[in-house]
């Protein structure tokens, strides 16, 4: 695992657009295509913005990369709370992508369905290649999710498939996401974390004991893959470093 702290979160977000463009590259080298999860809320939306703008628009081959979601509110796209609808407003609309590379997450049919669906795509994208995408993009919760693997909920520990979908409670709705064997077979997993609120939840993650069901985020590690985190001096506070 490898930490990079910037002073800040802007700071952050453009050491990440570099890491992420160089990234790209550097993989781009050795094949034609580039797959890239993407990750919804808040926090990455000033990364798109960079991505989305010079020298990144210019130099980042975007006819080559094939984007993925790793979750999803099961809200129509329409809801300004669905994660592909901030992706395209934030970073994909403002980017010469091709559209067939684009796979959302469907919400427009039954999270059973859409579960199916995606776990059709992703198997005849990776098929039985002992890896899967070159990058995914992670957020961490307060509370210590990634994904919509939260706290205590039966999906942290799913072993077989590549896609899931639940009823969460605590929100009202469902959640439909990638699992962890699937983003451990990644090439490179980057998460981002922001603030003095993730301080306390930062340190359990990467110091504490392993505590699946507390803090789902210590799921995520690559078998084979680099797993890095992005986070900014006000997460790290708390950290030995």
């Amino acid at each position: 695992m490898e930490l990079h702290i910037a002073n800040d979160a802007r700071q952050l977000s453009e050491d990440l657009a570099t890491w992420i463009s160089d990234c790209i590259q550097e993989v781009l080298k050795s094949q034609d295509r580039f797959t890239f999860v993407l990750s919804g809320g808040s926090t990455p939306k000033k990364l798109y913005d960079l991505l989305a703008a010079s020298p990144y628009k210019e130099t980042i081959p975007w006819e080559k990369l094939h984007f993925f979601w790793g979750d999803e509110r099961a809200v129509p796209f329409e809801d300004d709370r669905n994660n592909a609808k901030m992706c395209y407003e934030e970073l994909l609309d403002k980017v010469p992508v091709i559209a067939s590379q684009i796979h959302v997450m469907r919400t427009d049919i039954e999270p059973e369905a859409s579960v199916a669906a995606y776990e059709k795509i992703l198997r005849e994208y990776f098929g039985d290649s002992e890896t899967t995408f070159d990058l995914v993009l992670l957020g961490m919760g307060d509370d210590g999710h990634t994904l919509s693997l939260f706290p205590g909920t039966k999906v942290i520990h799913e072993a077989e498939s590549w896609v899931n979908a639940f009823f969460l409670t605590a929100q009202d709705m469902y959640r439909i996401t990638l699992t962890a064997p699937v983003v451990n077979a990644a090439k490179y997993v980057a998460f981002m974390a922001v603030g003095s609120g993730k301080a306390e939840t930062l340190k359990s993650v990467l110091e504490g004991e392993t505590n699946l069901d507390k803090f789902p985020s210590q799921i995520i590690k690559p078998v084979t893959g680099e797993l890095h985190w992005f986070v900014d001096e006000a997460a790290a506070a708390l950290l030995e470093k």
